[in-house]
C-alpha cells in the first residue's frame, strides 16, 4: 500500500508525498509547470488503478523508487516496459485534456501501446474526473489524499 498526498500551493501547483508501507518517504514539489503536474499525477492514479498496472509510476514508488528515479536517468536505471507503457498512456489522456474535446475510442487506440476498451477509457474519464473535482475543490494548503494498492501479479 502506498500512501499518497498532493497538497495545493496558492500558485495552483502541488507537492507531491508519497509514505511506503514500511514508513520511508519520497515527495517532489512540483515548480515549473506545477498545476499540470499534479493533474498528471491525478491522471496517474486513474490510469494506474482503473486498468490494474503493478509497475506504473506509483507502483515503482511503493517499491521504493525515488520520485526521480521514474525518470529513467535516476540509479535505477530505465524504466521497466510497464511504467512506459503507463506514460504514454497517461500521455495521452494528458493530451485529450489539453485539446478541449473527448476522443473517441478509435482515436486513443491509434496511439495507445495497448488496445484500450470503451470501458478502459470510461472508468480512467470517471475516476479522473472525480479527482479533478475534488483538486479543484481544495483551497491553498489542503490535499488530496489517496491510496494505492498495486494490482496483484497475474
Amino acid at each position: 500500500m502506498l500512501q499518497i498526498e498532493i497538497s495545493k500551493r496558492a500558485d495552483g501547483a502541488g507537492v507531491l508525498r508519497c509514505t511506503r508501507e514500511d514508513g520511508s518517504v519520497t515527495w517532489q514539489k512540483q515548480m515549473k509547470h506545477g498545476a499540470h503536474f499534479a493533474l498528471h499525477d491525478l491522471t496517474h492514479y486513474a490510469v494506474e488503478t482503473a486498468l490494474g498496472y503493478r509497475r506504473g509510476f506509483f507502483g515503482l514508488i511503493a517499491e521504493g523508487w525515488e520520485v526521480e528515479d521514474t525518470t529513467g536517468k535516476g540509479v535505477r536505471g530505465p524504466l521497466p516496459a510497464e511504467a512506459v507503457e503507463v506514460e504514454r498512456i497517461v500521455g495521452l489522456f494528458d493530451s485529450e485534456r489539453g485539446s478541449g474535446v473527448l476522443w473517441t475510442l478509435e482515436e486513443f487506440n491509434q496511439f495507445s501501446p495497448r488496445l484500450l476498451t470503451a470501458e478502459d477509457i470510461r472508468e480512467v474519464r470517471s475516476l479522473r474526473g472525480a479527482l479533478f473535482q475534488q483538486w479543484s475543490g481544495l483551497a491553498s494548503g489542503e490535499r488530496v489524499e489517496l491510496n494505492f494498492k498495486p494490482a496483484s501479479a497475474e
